[in-house]
């Protein structure tokens, strides 16, 4: 790795996707648009500082969660993510960002992780490297342990039905946000779309059948927004157009 680079910590390609994490996809987005060179590295939750990906090693300041990676980035190379918009613009898309960060995140990864046929043809793989004998276990483990976490955090708590309709509404409000419009915030992108472009391509990955990646399909400025995030960001990552 090059000395003059910081460190990015991510996930790893998978489920049709350059990253298999929303929040690495942000990031990753995000550290483009403000030019900032950076270098890979893969790892996995546990040894990352808070337990989740991604985080950053900039010269031995190590930074986790990329809402916190966003502001470091910011305060230290002196660029703005954000530059152009007025105060109510900034609170919109903060507003957003929860929506997608604290709501539909967690609709995504139900269908994901609790969903059967789409744990076994995806998450269940992270256990492959463990000895054979302790897969199985480590797959009920993972999976318990997501259940529990969405449990906790209340969209667990419904039926699929209605995890799906809630995710549905924060699809359709992102849908009639964006409208006609290339970016989310008018006519150049701002640091709120490269949040969403990780959720959607994660809800649009063609890898998982899933009611929130047809709800998503069926907004065609939706596709077409992510397609194009895609092509202007991972230019080599094949996507349906």
């Amino acid at each position: 790795m090059s000395a003059s680079n910081l460190t990015l910590y991510a996930t790893r390609a998978g489920f049709d996707l350059p990253d298999t994490s929303p929040f690495v996809l942000k990031t990753e987005v995000q550290l483009q648009m403000a030019q900032v060179a950076y270098e890979r590295a893969s790892a996995i939750p546990p040894e990352a500082p808070k337990g989740k990906l991604p985080y950053i090693d900039d010269h031995g300041v190590v930074v986790a969660d990329s809402t916190f990676i966003r502001a470091y980035i910011e305060r230290t190379r002196g660029v703005d993510l954000d530059a152009g918009l007025d105060a109510p613009q900034r609170a919109q898309a903060w507003a957003i960002e929860r929506m997608l960060e604290d709501h539909l995140y967690f609709a995504m990864v139900w269908f994901r992780w609790l969903e059967p046929a789409n744990f076994a043809k995806g998450p269940a793989h992270f256990a492959d490297t463990a000895p054979e004998d302790q897969r199985e276990q480590l797959r009920r483990d993972l999976q318990a342990r997501k259940q529990s976490e969405l449990y906790a955090q209340g969209l667990g708590r419904h039926a699929p039905e209605g995890i799906a309709e809630l995710g549905t509404r924060s699809i359709d409000a992102l849908a009639t946000l964006l409208d006609d419009k290339p970016w989310l915030m008018g006519d150049a992108p701002s640091g709120v779309d490269a949040t969403a472009f990780g959720m959607l391509a994660c809800v649009l990955t063609p890898f998982f059948d899933t009611p929130l990646r047809r709800v998503a399909e069926a907004h065609a400025n939706l596709a077409a927004y992510v397609a194009r995030m895609m092509r202007r960001h991972y230019p080599g990552h094949p996507w349906p157009e």
